[in-house]
């Protein structure tokens, strides 16, 4: 009588069960799941404010240092390469062709090296929860778009300036194509963090490449300097530098000086596509095994 009992309570305890969620390998190294992501999109948000808000929370100026570290770069630019090196600026007043140049420079910086070392940095959190992988690098574009947009309305705040006072800044209808340097400047850094973030949990040298390699790309980019003063036998290599383009139409459309090439944006356009493509290719491939590298 005892041994029925026990059989049907077992056999009672066997039913089919229904799972909220279902850990499968990709199928392919270009899988993307954007219904998964959408569907993680509150821990996007906390991880957004987590870098926009923990940063400066305890420091005396707060979100004051948004505002500081543009112009406190500018007036360094202003100094040693206005006023020391005397580079021109196009007929544009220093302060506001320096600040243009590194308010978009410093998000494509941001960007880039905040992503680049995603799986180092986050090693322990992927190793214990599950989330998309994809995640931790979006929030480091959308938070630098917060700080991007910031730093903006302090551009914006000296362009208004010179236009009272009535100097030679001219805005042009190139305005509108803003969002979209914008865009590629974030497919880009992100593009270019994620493949260095997958490469490094392997070759750990390039950790020391990054912030150099950085720094090197802002002096082949015209962003302390205006394209017209290259001289000619240099002039491709500037051009092959996808970054320039965007800078130099981001000062064409606020400013009214700088070069826009259409051709050069197509190029930079299929840049950004191709290297975003070839960043998750292998972020999804380094995203199967990094636990047993990091």
């Amino acid at each position: 009588m005892v041994s029925r009992l026990v059989e049907k309570d077992i056999s009672t305890t066997h039913v089919d069960k229904e799972w909220d969620l279902i850990i499968q390998p990709k199928r392919h190294l270009l899988d993307i799941n954007f219904r998964e992501i959408w569907e993680y999109r509150d821990l996007l948000l906390m991880f957004v404010k987590r870098d926009i808000v923990t940063i400066y929370k305890q420091t005396i100026l707060g979100p004051i240092w948004f505002f500081l570290q543009p112009i406190m770069t500018m007036l360094v630019y202003v100094v040693v390469f206005g006023n020391i090196a005397k580079i021109p600026t196009d007929g544009i007043p220093q302060p506001l062709f320096y600040l243009a140049g590194i308010t978009m420079w410093n998000y494509f910086s941001d960007c880039f090296n905040q992503t680049a070392d995603t799986f180092n940095k986050n090693a322990q959190i992927f190793g214990k929860v599950y989330f998309p992988r994809l995640i931790m690098p979006l929030s480091k574009v959308i938070s630098g778009i917060i700080k991007f947009f910031i730093q903006t309305l302090l551009f914006w705040a000296m362009l208004v300036y010179y236009l009272l006072r009535g100097g030679v800044v001219e805005l042009g209808l190139l305005v509108v194509i803003t969002p979209y340097l914008v865009l590629l400047m974030a497919v880009i850094g992100l593009g270019a963090g994620i493949l260095f973030s997958s490469l490094t949990t392997k070759y750990r040298d390039l950790t020391f490449l990054i912030s150099f390699g950085v720094q090197l790309l802002m002096y082949a980019t015209p962003v302390i300097y205006p394209l017209s003063t290259i001289p000619d036998k240099y002039r491709l290599i500037i051009w092959l530098n996808p970054m320039s383009h965007i800078i130099e139409g981001y000062k064409l459309a606020f400013l009214g000086a700088g070069s826009l090439s259409w051709l050069g944006m197509i190029y930079t356009t299929c840049f950004a596509i191709t290297l975003l493509g070839i960043g998750i290719i292998i972020f999804n491939k380094t995203e199967q095994n990094f636990m047993d590298t990091v």
